[in-house]
């Protein structure tokens, strides 16, 4: 099985592997759920030549530590760096997208605006169930890095009003809203359209877009 060392033990991922992938997705999960919860996500986008790698946070799934503490931000921060090293080393040259559902979106995105991920390279980044904490003060992204939040209009544990003010004030993060849908999108019937708008979105900005850049 798949593991790395994070700064409080083994820490486990799954790779759904496929053939000569355009991207990769580093896929961090929210509160309490880990890689196991995402295995219909995974071959939604590995359909379409997108590879996802998905974290078990620590303490869940089949990582080490406490279950009911998964730790503060700047250690996620760091088992996420760790992480992404660990894709970067096992598939170079490959563009990688970091993204994240509710814990994890808070994750990528204090990840993204510090110093601890200016070098691993994203191409972009895409958040689902973002909560208030990270979009306060309006984080400062790479101004280079395209995002885009989705996120259920009847959203009560992340209400909607704080990702909408935010995304109103990036250029470059766009906001993709779903009417009658709660918080965990890729859990609720709307999950199979999520989907698709994410697979649809890194196909255009990260590979058709980085394929015009390069010719």
């Amino acid at each position: 099985m798949p593991f790395f060392e994070g700064a409080r033990g083994q820490l486990h991922y799954r790779r759904w592997a496929v053939p000569r992938p355009l991207a990769m997705v580093q896929w961090l999960p929210g509160t309490g759920q880990h890689s196991g919860h995402y295995h219909r996500f995974a071959r939604g986008l590995g359909a379409r030549g997108l590879e996802v790698w998905g974290l078990d946070t620590s303490g869940q799934g089949l990582s080490e530590g406490d279950p009911q503490a998964p730790g503060t931000l700047d250690e996620l921060v760091a088992d996420a760096r760790a992480f992404a090293l660990a894709i970067r080393r096992e598939s170079p040259g490959i563009p990688l997208v970091v993204a994240g559902h509710s814990l994890g979106a808070a994750t990528a995105v204090a990840m993204v605006s510090g110093t601890t991920g200016s070098d691993l390279g994203y191409a972009a980044m895409v958040l689902t169930g973002t909560p208030k904490r990270a979009t306060a003060g309006y984080p400062a992204l790479p101004p280079d890095l395209p995002v885009l939040a989705l996120h259920g209009v009847d959203d009560r544990r992340a209400p909607i009003d704080s990702v909408r003010d935010w995304t109103a004030r990036g250029q470059s993060v766009g906001l993709r809203e779903y009417a009658d849908a709660g918080h965990d999108l890729l859990h609720e019937p709307v999950h199979a359209k999520v989907t698709a708008d994410i697979v649809e979105w890194i196909r255009d900005v990260v590979v058709e877009r980085g394929a015009r850049r390069v010719e």
